[in-house]
């Protein structure tokens, strides 16, 4: 397929990749067919007056309602609500849907997406994270691709290319900057604001991302993420700290010879892969300059980063509903740290709790996925109270 003639249906078009994503579509010069996001009007009015998308989705009503007055002079055609998240105009026009909704909001769009045999370009994790299974079935049974876009996904993805067979692989490598607290130990951290919490050292994201890169939560999740993204037993996927964020994921092959992909930290980059993939294009990131970076560094995750990152791998080896509850106990944890409700490391012990308290149960369907998160969301507001006495 030639790359002009893309089709993109992007969901989440006004947050930080969303708003990355559409400068890589401006760059190659592609073609947008609708673009989705919650309330935010002024950044989606001038996304439609730059792109002309046959489609806009604002799932918040209000929003909607002001967004069709501000662009009534213009003819995409305005959607409205939640439930529009799964209307076949998204989908029947567009060769790839990007997804870069933040949360389990952006599961159904990746269900619909490969349901209609399009090529599913993914910044959603959680979506694989809670839903793994259901979606790389889905996508085997379509003959529908999912191509990452998180940087360490697409490293691997660029590593492998398609050229090795299981049997070569011995181990992933994902790399972690280790957040604004890397070297701290856990009584450093007891007294961690949210401003502190959102200095991440090389990323600029959007709050919920920062606050799980500062906990490792994120690094947990794109654990189970990797499982499924590439076939690989949990037991073979390692995290590393990689404080300057150069080599964005490696791969050790059964000779013990390893892979890295090395670039600046730049998310355009892994968009852009995704977009153009298998091919490779001039892109709008800077050149690497080895000459420059003078050093690489490498360290283990301490106690606290191991804290997060047990939590997701023992929810993947145990299976069923439980990737789900952590996935839905750490939202609802990081949105109480944001509001100055629990601590820092109150964050984690909410997890803990959470996952504690519910009896692990299988998942045969998406409604078993919405199950577990409801369940999840209703026994944590019934403990909120408790969880702002004691992890305060």
């Amino acid at each position: 397929m030639q790359e002009k003639s893309k089709k993109i249906t992007l969901f989440g078009s006004t947050g930080f990749v969303g708003r990355q994503t559409l400068e890589v579509i401006s760059h190659l010069g592609l073609n947008v067919i609708a673009i989705t996001a919650n309330k935010n009007v002024s950044i989606i009015e001038r996304q439609i007056r730059k792109f002309k998308p046959k489609y806009a989705l604002m799932t918040d009503e209000r929003a909607a309602t002001e967004l069709k007055l501000k662009i009534r002079d213009s003819s995409t055609k305005i959607l409205c609500g939640k439930d529009e998240l799964c209307n076949p105009n998204l989908f029947e026009e567009s060769n790839i849907i990007v997804n870069s909704i933040v949360g389990i909001a952006g599961l159904l769009p990746s269900v619909c997406a490969l349901a209609a045999k399009k090529t599913l370009a993914l910044a959603n994790k959680e979506s694989l994270v809670v839903a793994g299974k259901i979606l790389t079935s889905l996508a085997e049974k379509n003959c529908a691709k999912i191509l990452p876009i998180d940087s360490e996904h697409s490293a691997i993805l660029q590593c492998l290319n398609g050229k090795f067979s299981d049997k070569f692989l011995k181990k992933i490598i994902l790399t972690a900057s280790g957040g604004p607290f890397f070297g701290k130990k856990r009584e450093e951290l007891l007294n961690v604001s949210v401003a502190q919490a959102m200095k991440h050292p090389t990323w600029s994201m959007g709050n919920k991302i920062t606050i799980d890169s500062a906990t490792m939560m994120n690094k947990g999740f794109e654990l189970i993420e990797a499982h499924w993204l590439f076939n690989v037993d949990v037991q073979s996927i390692d995290v590393l700290i990689h404080r300057e964020s150069i080599i964005h994921s490696l791969v050790e092959f059964a000779d013990n010879s390893l892979l890295a992909n090395l670039a600046v930290p730049d998310m355009r980059l892994p968009i852009q892969y995704a977009l153009t993939y298998p091919e490779r294009y001039t892109s709008l990131a800077k050149n690497l300059n080895l000459y420059e970076i003078n050093q690489l560094t490498f360290y283990k995750p301490n106690s606290f980063s191991l804290d997060a990152l047990n939590l997701c791998k023992n929810a993947l080896i145990s299976g069923g509903s439980l990737p789900v509850v952590v996935n839905a106990a750490n939202e609802f944890a990081v949105d109480l740290f944001l509001r100055n409700r629990i601590s820092f490391l109150g964050i984690i012990e909410v997890i803990k709790f959470i996952c504690t308290a519910y009896k692990n149960s299988p998942i045969n369907n998406i409604d078993d996925v919405l199950n577990a998160d409801d369940w999840t969301k209703n026994f944590a507001n019934s403990n909120l109270d408790s969880f702002v006495k004691y992890f305060k």
